[in-house]
């Protein structure tokens, strides 16, 4: 999915998501203005909120709850996450989500709509909840896949049939691992003749004391 500052929305949860704003030495949530487009760009809010109130402070929190998940999440694909880090998104996921209602947009479609501006700890918490529903359905969880690309650290959910997915992005990391395996076939290649060349050089050339 397209979107500003070079935000994703495609690892197939929010709290996924959000983990996917940092990596590979780029920092997506630079301001208050990447957040506020990642917000309603994620769903965590709907377009319409008043989001006039994301300041500095926020982005900060919202990183810290990103490098929290960073370390369950992947700790968890790997084995256990700490007690310690499970009290703490405990502890995030409990604070009152902003209510929200159905309204009829001018199209006559339903929307989401906040009955009033949302608050930080609010926001933080609907993303934490998302975890823990995540990390605690176990059909959720045999989904959970790391990104096999070079140096990628992305985790999404493998949704794809036979759950065959490799690549947090076919577009992205898979066709960087496709261009690379290129290369290897052509440096092989380049090695081969190379190599052949030696040999027939060797071959047809004279040897000493043998005329």
């Amino acid at each position: 999915m397209a979107a500003p500052f070079d935000l994703r929305f495609d690892c197939g949860r929010i709290c996924l998501d959000l983990m996917a704003t940092t990596g590979r030495s780029a920092e997506r949530l630079a301001g208050p203005e990447h957040l506020a487009a990642w917000l309603v760009g994620s769903g965590v809010v709907p377009g319409s909120a008043q989001l006039g109130a994301v300041d500095r402070g926020w982005v900060v929190r919202f990183r810290m709850l990103r490098e929290l998940l960073r370390r369950v999440v992947h700790d968890e694909l790997r084995g256990r996450a700490a007690e310690a880090d499970l009290r703490l998104l405990n502890a995030a996921a409990t604070a009152a989500v902003p209510p929200a209602r159905a309204v009829r947009a001018e199209d006559g479609a339903l929307v989401r709509a906040f009955t009033g501006p949302p608050d930080c700890a609010g926001l933080l918490a609907a993303v934490a909840r998302d975890a823990i529903g995540m990390l605690t359905d176990a059909a959720e969880r045999g989904r959970l896949r790391q990104c096999e690309g070079e140096s990628c650290t992305l985790v999404y959910l493998d949704t794809s049939r036979g759950r065959r997915r490799r690549w947090c992005s076919s577009e992205v990391c898979g066709n960087r691992e496709r261009v690379a395996r290129h290369r290897r076939r052509a440096t092989r290649r380049a090695d081969g003749a190379v190599a052949d060349a030696k040999a027939q050089a060797v071959g047809g050339a004279p040897v000493a004391g043998v005329r």
